[in-house]
């Protein structure tokens, strides 16, 4: 595989890694926002409000091996939110604070709100099927599967195309463009799960979402996007949020740019085609919208009772540990449901407490984004919810 590779960055974790090639501008560790991260800022920190200073220790040293940048926003009682890093390797201008960036499968939280949207407006039933909903999308050797059960990934559905399993694989691929119908098609095909029922066992895939969202534009007669648009983004006010145009694979607006590891180098992956993940992982947001996204569902202003319960619902199935889609973790004697999303370069938690005592949103430009995630989130999600 031929990659571009990277100029050396001027830190001593990197510096015997990479090759190194001459530099348009150095990319040497850029300090944490300074009003976030100063003595002060961390000294007067409220003893009930986000643990500054942790949250601080994460971000310092950027751009590591792990990482080349990341912003982290906190609320609830006590706000913080920081940066750390570059925006550009070759340049080394610092990192954006208020970048956009692929938020994989975060994107689920809407695509799940807006089914349930639907439910409450009584277009759809989470008991009613894909074979009610979408006649001949899959074949007669399907059982029923419900809305609901597309919603917590207990379909039996398996996965469909791809183009490629990581992103070694998918690198040389990044601008061709395989359409959800093409996905959904290579699962049908494969049929279903041959050991459990739908109902029976949860598997986490895009899958079940690719689906939910070919149900959205068959009930709305509208566009997936379009239907984000008008009652996710637009009511809250989510700005600078969108989708890409088909196989665009630009991030338009400021951005960090994004890199991996790939055959021992360093490669910049920002550009990349992700119309197959649509629904299920392709849009692109702000730390800022993202926490108006988790505020809003959270707070009942997306999803009304009793549909909204379905989002905080784990189902009694096989290998279940997860809702529609947040899943629940234990954190220092609290509950916290959160919701991960990874693209090549780009690494996104949104996670909150049900009261929204805390809430806390970060990008985190991973040179592993899909990876290990917990370790990714250990570093900067978990201080977070410290006290």
């Amino acid at each position: 595989m031929h990659v571009r590779p990277l100029p050396t960055l001027l830190t001593s974790a990197l510096v015997l890694t990479l090759t190194a090639l001459p530099l348009a501008g150095t990319a040497s560790a850029r300090p944490a926002s300074s009003s976030s991260c100063s003595a002060q800022a961390i000294e007067t920190a409220p003893e009930d409000g986000p643990d500054v200073k942790a949250l601080c220790a994460a971000l310092a040293g950027l751009p590591d091996k792990d990482a080349t940048a990341a912003l982290i926003r906190v609320g609830g009682k006590g706000s913080w939110h920081g940066s750390a890093g570059v925006r550009d390797l070759r340049t080394g201008a610092p990192a954006l604070e208020n970048a956009r960036f692929r938020a994989g499968s975060t994107t689920k939280v809407v695509t799940a709100a807006i089914a349930l949207q639907l439910a409450a407006e009584g277009r759809i039933s989470l008991d009613g099927t894909v074979q009610q909903y979408l006649p001949g999308l899959l074949t007669e050797d399907f059982a029923p599967i419900t809305v609901r059960q597309l919603l917590n990934f207990t379909s039996g559905l398996r996965p469909g195309a791809s183009l490629g399993d990581t992103t070694e694989e998918m690198y040389p691929h990044r601008f061709e463009t395989l359409t959800p119908a093409e996905v959904v098609a290579a699962s049908v095909a494969k049929g279903p799960d041959p050991e459990y029922a739908p109902g029976e066992r949860q598997v986490y895939g895009n899958i079940h979402y690719t689906v939910l969202a070919m149900l959205i534009e068959r009930v709305t007669g509208d566009s997936y996007a379009h239907q984000a648009a008008v009652r996710i983004f637009r009511p809250l006010g989510m700005r600078h949020t969108s989708f890409p145009d088909g196989p665009d694979p630009r991030v338009h607006g400021p951005h960090n740019r994004g890199y991996e590891w790939i055959d021992g180098k360093l490669v910049d992956v920002t550009d990349w085609n992700m119309s197959d993940r649509w629904a299920a992982g392709d849009m692109i947001s702000t730390t800022a919208d993202l926490e108006r996204l988790l505020v809003g569902v959270f707070e009942g202003r997306v999803v009304p009772e009793p549909q909204l319960k379905e989002m905080f619902a784990v189902p009694k199935a096989v290998d279940a540990t997860m809702a529609a889609p947040f899943t629940p973790f234990e954190l220092n004697g609290q509950t916290v449901w959160a919701k991960t999303g990874s693209r090549p370069g780009y690494h996104t938690v949104v996670a909150a407490t049900r009261n929204l005592s805390r809430t806390v949103v970060y990008s985190v430009n991973s040179t592993d984004a899909r990876g290990d995630g917990e370790a990714i989130a250990r570093r900067f999600a978990f201080p977070a919810f410290n006290r």
